[in-house]
């Protein structure tokens, strides 16, 4: 499950071997600035500690040496680090940066070894050093010198954010662009970025978590830098077509791509039990099967046979009124995972991007959105990722009450959920969650595969069953005459509601079907129900291509409408743990026949949906403009009152 077949084990004893270098570079070295100004000062207590009769690094680039040079600097990148924490001695936290700078360091010095090996360079190298490297290869050598530096550098910052990754805390810093990114030779490159981070340091660490912040802001902007230079460089792909897997820390190397985590943080929330969701029939049953099908995934095979034979949910909207129990829906879905993935050894991670992720600054609400998409796509975990309140992070596009931020996220979102790299393997789910989903752009919106109408309890045994449940046990109040809980058996209650969307619920939508209906009776042939789908079109021009498709896949979710049973996920060598193909056949073997009532039934709830968040909407607007008029009316009557 860690890794791909591919994948070559880079030792650990060539990384350690390289350990004497890494920390000969952070105790100290001198650096001529190039590309970069420097930030901070660097005054005399900042020497490398080496005399100025020390003979300096002589380039193996032919003719580099002909350069006009700067003043050097010293770089003593363990003592900044401890000054960063104010503390004479080193902190935890000043430790584990060193710890973890010595490790990249030495598994880039590895990595750009192999690489020497695998090209030749090494007996390019040597051949220069003794003066008998060949005219005709210069270029190559130059060239490949390149090639080094970039994969070195690239697979420094990437150990680096990976090693990291586990001590990042809630502060952020925005270090700005790293400069001093140089090609000359490995050592010069690695040089030349610990030369800018020990800068970065001086400029924004001012304490152990700014350190950290700091540190991890450098990896990712070097590791972006590195991959789009390096990308586009000559003789690279040696580097970028092989991949490697650092087995002590379960570090995966493959070429510029940033590894993720493989396992998931820590889940702190007050999960609720799906008999704790009062209500909600259909979205709460959906919610339950769709926990479930995230456990089908292969982590070997990085795909889920849901994803494979249709009916997988990979977005989902749910809306209702405040109060009606979408949090709750929440808790129960990420609870019910939680638990599944426990029982599994499953890594699951759970993310909500909140309208704390809107940033000021221009482009870092995308970068956030990003990295939320990114943490929760991730194919090594199982992954749940919510947007709660969407209307107020999302901003419609052309609306000038949406911040720029709002902008870049649904920009960010709409990619990502169906866009054209947008690879949906089955590890991972998306909702979005709102009260008010006529405020959602209308492409977004129609980017969620599923509806989930969360209206709450609605009948008198919901409303009976909710208040027993929130009042607890501790009253002496009888019960009455009442079957507890008997209207939340969800098989029951999911029949009743499924067959409640056998006709519309929205005005508009039920004029449509009637007219429909009337002119080509019983919509029971794919020809009557196309004829119905084309008239829902002329009813709402925004009911196109994709609203079909959302409604094709939400059939086939309902073909999909058996239960996984419960003894699968209690023990996992039942089904999660049997080989894919085999996982495959047991899901086929349930599968329910399509019927033209399902897609009836699915036409319905989707369109009702729209028919009533275009219905909101278009109130929304005209009190909005009649509210204006009423003022406009108001301020000429007083103004000509006063002038009289």
């Amino acid at each position: 499950m860690s890794g791909q077949r591919d994948e070559m084990e880079l030792r650990e004893e060539a990384i350690r071997a390289h350990y004497p270098a890494a920390e000969a570079m952070l105790e100290g070295f001198d650096h001529v600035p190039r590309l970069a100004k420097a930030s901070a000062p660097v005054g005399q207590e900042r020497s490398a500690g080496i005399t100025t009769g020390t003979r300096r690094f002589r380039s193996t680039t032919p003719g580099l040496v002909t350069r006009p040079t700067a003043r050097s600097e010293g770089v003593r990148l363990l003592e900044r680090i401890n000054d960063a924490t104010g503390d004479t001695l080193p902190t935890p936290a000043a430790a584990t940066v060193a710890q973890d700078l010595r490790r990249a360091l030495a598994i880039a010095l590895a990595i750009g070894e192999s690489f020497s090996e695998v090209t030749g360079l090494k007996e390019l190298k040597k051949a220069n050093l003794e003066g008998r490297l060949p005219q005709p290869r210069r270029a190559e050598f130059s060239e490949l010198l390149a090639a080094e530096s970039f994969a070195v550098l690239g697979s420094f910052a990437n150990a680096l954010a990976f090693l990291l990754a586990d001590q990042a805390g809630e502060a952020v810093v925005e270090i700005g662009a790293v400069e001093e990114v140089l090609s000359d030779n490995a050592i010069l490159a690695l040089h030349g970025a610990l030369w800018e981070l020990d800068q970065d340091i001086a400029t924004f660490a001012e304490d152990e978590s700014k350190l950290i912040a700091t540190v991890l802001a450098f990896a990712e902007e070097l590791s972006a830098k590195a991959a789009a230079r390096g990308e586009a460089a000559p003789r690279i792909g040696a580097f970028t077509r092989a991949n490697w897997r650092v087995e002590a820390d379960d570090l995966p190397i493959a070429g510029f791509a940033p590894p993720r985590k493989a396992r998931g943080s820590t889940l702190v929330m007050q999960f609720k039990r799906p008999q704790e969701v009062v209500g909600n029939h259909i979205a709460k049953y959906q919610a339950m099967r769709l926990a479930k099908m995230l456990m089908a995934y292969d982590f070997e095979r990085k795909l889920n046979p849901f994803a494979e034979l249709g009916g997988f949910i990979f977005t989902f909207m749910g809306d209702g009124a405040p109060g009606t129990g979408k949090t709750t829906l929440i808790q129960m879905m990420a609870g019910l995972l939680n638990e599944y993935c426990k029982v599994a050894g499953y890594p699951f991670r759970y993310q909500n991007f909140g309208i704390d992720n809107i940033d000021s600054y221009q482009g870092k609400s995308g970068q956030n959105a990003k990295a939320f998409i990114s943490e929760i796509m991730d194919p090594a975990v199982i992954g749940f990722g919510t947007v709660d309140d969407i209307d107020q992070i999302a901003g419609k596009r052309g609306d000038r009450q949406s911040s720029a931020g709002q902008q870049e996220v649904t920009a960010v979102l709409m990619e990502a959920f169906a866009g054209a790299n947008t690879v949906v393997r089955g590890n991972c789910t998306f909702g979005m969650f709102s009260n008010f989903p006529e405020n959602v752009d209308d492409a977004l919106r129609q980017r969620a595969g599923a509806r989930f109408l969360v209206d709450g309890p609605q009948t008198r045994e919901d409303y009976i069953d909710i208040l027993t449940l929130l009042l607890g046990k501790k009253h002496a109040i009888p019960l009455g005459d009442h079957d507890l809980y008997a209207a939340q058996e969800i098989q029951r209650a999911v029949a009743e509601s499924f067959a409640r969307h056998s006709q519309p619920a929205e005005p508009g939508l039920q004029s449509v079907f009637a007219q429909v209906s009337q002119q080509r009776g019983a919509l029971d042939t794919l020809e009557k129900l196309g004829a119905y789908l084309k008239a829902i079109k002329e009813a709402d021009p925004r009911f196109t291509g994709r609203a079909i498709k959302n409604i094709t896949d939400a059939v086939k979710v309902r073909a999909m409408d058996f239960e996984l049973p419960d003894d699968w996920m209690e023990n996992p060598d039942l089904f999660l743990f049997q080989p894919y193909d085999r996982k495959s056949e047991m899901i086929a073997e349930l599968r329910r026949p399509i019927t033209a009532e399902m897609v009836v039934q699915e036409i319905n709830r989707y369109a009702d949906s729209e028919f009533r968040y275009a219905d909101k909407s278009d109130e929304v607007a005209i009190a909005g403009m009649v509210r204006d008029m009423q003022r406009a009316e108001e301020a000429k009557r007083r103004y000509l009152e006063e002038k009289q």
